[in-house]
């Protein structure tokens, strides 16, 4: 896998993870005195993991097979 996919696949994945325990424990969250609401964090689950999914699927299928020539 190149660094760089590793990288944003490990970036993403905290993204997402951080985003899912917002919404299980319910932390609120204010930005410039304006409280977010909680479905930003349902795109903040949503969007990340669907970019993990793509970027890990991607690397699989690029990978040729070890013996292969």
């Amino acid at each position: 896998m190149k660094p760089g996919s590793l990288m944003a696949i490990v970036l993403f994945s905290l993204i997402a993870v951080l985003h899912f325990f917002r919404l299980v424990l319910g932390v609120v969250v204010t930005v410039g005195g304006a409280v977010m609401p909680m479905w930003v964090s349902g795109f903040g689950v949503a969007v990340p993991a669907l970019v993990v999914l793509v970027l890990w699927r991607e690397q699989k299928a690029g990978r040729s097979p070890p013996n292969a020539r």
